[in-house]
């Protein structure tokens, strides 16, 4: 038997505007800097912030390489301009290509670092407006590993971490996101031809309903083969699960005192006030 993952995305949305707006607001800072990259998660973040916000202190940054996808450019300025939010648009090679020069870089090793690059002037971006980051990698991607450590996984506040990428495209729906935008294959685009679901070898269907039931459920392995889930694709998406859990957790650091960060030291972040 499959199963279906439950959601609502009206009570959903409700939940993720008040958190972006305590979240925000409680430093004293009422804006955000979003990486709009075209796709379905930036796009969602974005409308988000508006709603929680105002558009007036929504900064959208758009930063593309030389190989990235005249669809993903377009659909970036789409919602951008759809929002209303200030746009801003920055061309990475130049900086991508001065540091790899020539030489025949294997992709992924570029592909991390244009993700990095682009972090690094958000984080810049958001020192120049005095404003936090807004994150946009979802629950799928944090669980796989889909993502680049200190680059498109980065944020200071992120409102889709918990939501897996099929209960994104509702949300989107809901939120009057383009179809467009909402159908299009997923892709980081950090290169020609790259997708989400070609690089990992599954859909984001058939991801979400093992992590589904695999996380949320807490339904073995042997189960849900007996429920028709396919024996491949389960042990892939747990050995991507465990082989990523270094890029969910801050760095570990060696326990020398009786209070150490990460380990006992856990406060909230809003600790003191």
């Amino acid at each position: 038997m499959r199963t279906s993952i439950p959601f609502d995305p009206i009570f959903t949305k409700n939940i993720l505007v008040r958190f972006i707006r305590d979240e925000v607001t409680k430093f004293g800072i009422d804006r955000v800097v979003i990486g709009l990259s075209g796709g379905i998660d930036s796009s969602v973040s974005a409308a988000l912030a508006v709603e929680a916000l105002g558009r007036d202190n929504v900064f959208g940054c758009i930063l593309p390489y030389k190989t990235t996808s005249r669809e993903s450019l377009d659909d970036a300025y789409l919602i951008g301009k759809m929002l209303g939010i200030h746009l801003e648009t920055i061309d990475i090679t130049p900086i991508v290509d001065s540091y790899f020069g020539t030489d025949n870089i294997e992709r992924v090793r570029r592909g991390n670092f244009i993700a990095r690059i682009r972090m690094c002037i958000l984080f810049d971006k958001s020192n120049l407006y005095n404003a936090l980051v807004l994150g946009t990698s979802n629950k799928t991607e944090l669980l796989l590993g889909y993502g680049t450590i200190y680059g498109d996984m980065a944020s200071a506040i992120n409102p889709l971490g918990d939501l897996y990428k099929t209960q994104i495209r509702i949300l989107a729906r809901e939120i009057g996101i383009p179809e467009k935008i909402i159908t299009k294959p997923p892709t980081a685009d950090l290169w020609v031809g790259q997708t989400d679901e070609g690089e990992l070898g599954i859909t984001y269907e058939e991801a979400d309903e093992i992590l589904y039931n695999l996380v949320e459920k807490r339904i073995s392995p042997s189960l849900l083969v007996e429920m028709g889930y396919d024996n491949e694709k389960i042990n892939r998406i747990i050995s991507l699960i465990k082989r990523n859990q270094f890029k969910r957790t801050l760095p570990i650091i060696a326990k020398l005192s009786s209070r150490t960060i990460g380990i006992d030291f856990r406060y909230p972040r809003d600790w003191g006030r």
